[in-house]
C-alpha cells in the first residue's frame, strides 16, 4: 500500500525588495497557523516530522517554506548579477511577505539557528502581527560562521558544509535523523550556506535591545541544546534573562538542530510551548 503524508506543496511568486521570487511552500493540518523557518543552507524538509505529527495537526496548521535560493525555491530574478548575502532587511521582509501572502492571522513563528535568532527580531519589529515565537539554538547575538572557503573551487562544499554542521548535533541523537540533516545540507546551492551565515555574522545584534521585545504583545520561548557549540545554551539563557516575560532554557541530550535531529525529544519542549501560545490567543 502507498502511504501518503498529509503535507501538500505549492508555489507562490512574491516580490521581495523589488525582485520577483518563486517560493515553495508546504503545509499540513488545520487550525492555528504555525510558520516554520529553516536553518542556514537548508530547507523546509527539516520540519517534515513536525508536519506529519498527528497530535500537532489536530490543532495547528503547520506551514514551512524554502527561502529563495533554497530547496525548491528559485533565486530571485537576475540573481547572477549580485552576490548572495542574506541581510537583515532581506530576511525580515521575506518572512513578512510570506505571512501576508498567505493571510496568516497571528501566526506562531518557529525558527532554528539563524531563524531562531530572526524570530526575536520579528517579535521586536512585528510583534503585533504574531501570536508568539519559538526560537531554537538562538540568542541576541551569535558569533557567525561566515567564511569564504565554501566558494573555493578546490573545496567540495557539498561534502564539507554538511560535515561541518553535522558536528553540532548530539552524538546520541538517532543516526537516521542525523544522516538526514547531513543529506539536506549536501544539496545546498553554491555559496548559499555562506550567504546565509552573513546574517548571523553581520545582520543581527540585539544586545542592549532585548527589552524592546514586548512579550505581552508577542510571547517568546527560546531553547538551546546542551550539545550546541555554535550557540551556547548559556547565551540563550542570558538572552532570556534580558527579555521580560520570556520563557525557555537549556535542552538536555540534544544539539543544534533539535526539531530535525531528534524530533521526539524536541517535542517535549516544543509541544508545551505551542499549547501555551495557543491558550493565550483571544480566538481560542
Amino acid at each position: 500500500m502507498i502511504e501518503f503524508e498529509p503535507i501538500t506543496g505549492r508555489y507562490a511568486t512574491l516580490e521581495i525588495q523589488g525582485r520577483r521570487s518563486r517560493v515553495y511552500i508546504e503545509e499540513s493540518g488545520h487550525g492555528i497557523p504555525v510558520l516554520c523557518l529553516h536553518t542556514a543552507g537548508a530547507d523546509s524538509r527539516q520540519y517534515r516530522h513536525f508536519q506529519t505529527d498527528l497530535d500537532v495537526l489536530d490543532r495547528f496548521r503547520v506551514i514551512a517554506f524554502d527561502l529563495p535560493w533554497h530547496g525548491k525555491s528559485l533565486p530571485p530574478e537576475q540573481w547572477w548579477t549580485r552576490e548572495y548575502l542574506l541581510t537583515h532587511d532581506l530576511y525580515v521582509e521575506t518572512v513578512i511577505q510570506v505571512i501576508r501572502a498567505l493571510r496568516l492571522e497571528q501566526p506562531i513563528v518557529v525558527g532554528c539557528s539563524m531563524a531562531g535568532s530572526l524570530v526575536l527580531e520579528l517579535a521586536r519589529l512585528h510583534g503585533d502581527e504574531l501570536g508568539g515565537v519559538v526560537g531554537f539554538s538562538c540568542a541576541a547575538k551569535v558569533n557567525g560562521r561566515f567564511q569564504d572557503w565554501p566558494l573555493m573551487p578546490d573545496v567540495n562544499s557539498n561534502q564539507s558544509v554538511p560535515s561541518w554542521t553535522a558536528a553540532l548535533m548530539a552524538p546520541q541523537s538517532p543516526q537516521p535523523a542525523r544522516k538526514e540533516v547531513w543529506w539536506i545540507y549536501s544539496q545546498g546551492g553554491a555559496g548559499v550556506y555562506r550567504g546565509d551565515t552573513y546574517f548571523y555574522s553581520h545582520g543581527l545584534d540585539l544586545r542592549g535591545r532585548e527589552e524592546e521585545i514586548d512579550t505581552d504583545c508577542c510571547p517568546v520561548y527560546l531553547y538551546t541544546g546542551e550539545y550546541d557549540f555554535a550557540c551556547l545554551a548559556e547565551d540563550t539563557e542570558a538572552t532570556l534573562a534580558k527579555i521580560p516575560g520570556a520563557k525557555g532554557g537549556r535542552m538536555g541530550d540534544i544539539g543544534h538542530f533539535p526539531i530535525s535531529e531528534n524530533y521526539p525529544l524536541c517535542k517535549t519542549w516544543l509541544w508545551p510551548a505551542l499549547w501555551a501560545l495557543a491558550d493565550l490567543r483571544p480566538d481560542r
